[in-house]
């Protein structure tokens, strides 16, 4: 006696392209996010270590450097003191850095007097940077970073 075969009912043909497709619009969501906002910390690391660097860069110029002040500018925004190349950060200009040592801001950087000379402060910030999303529909269209601040004593 031969037994019929059995047949899938024709209503469940493709519920698990279905079901791919409502679970994969989450988890692409998700990844992109995740990806975008990985981008922003990223930027903001890159402008943080510029902002380092450069002010490392004004505790002791180079005795050749005509204007410290702008080396750093271009260090920041550049990654070299020559102002060449593209920005380390999109939309990241030398305007938007703020220098402040004892010529530029006296009354909060004079200089210290310690047991064994002078300490300067020298203070190197970045205000008004706006990171741009690529992805807009799962990270806002622009985030607006925090001045970005740097303070190194500089032995004269």
């Amino acid at each position: 006696m031969k037994r019929p075969a059995m047949h899938r009912p024709q209503s469940l043909r493709g519920v698990a392209a279905v079901e791919l497709a409502l679970t994969m619009i989450p988890l692409l969501v998700l990844t992109f996010g995740v990806a975008e906002y990985g981008r922003a910390i990223y930027t903001y690391n890159a402008i943080d270590k510029a902002a380092r660097d450069a002010v490392r860069y004004l505790t002791a110029p180079p005795p050749g450097s005509l204007d410290p002040n702008a080396d750093a500018s271009n260090l920041v925004v550049y990654g070299n003191v020559q102002g060449t190349g593209a920005p380390l950060a999109p939309g990241l200009t030398t305007g938007m850095v703020n220098i402040c040592n004892a010529t530029a801001c006296p009354s909060t950087h004079a200089a210290v007097p310690t047991g064994s000379g002078a300490v300067n402060l020298v203070t190197v910030s970045i205000v008004g940077y706006t990171y741009t999303s690529i992805v807009t529909y799962v990270a806002p269209a622009t985030l607006n970073f925090n001045a970005i601040s740097v303070t190194m004593g500089a032995k004269l």
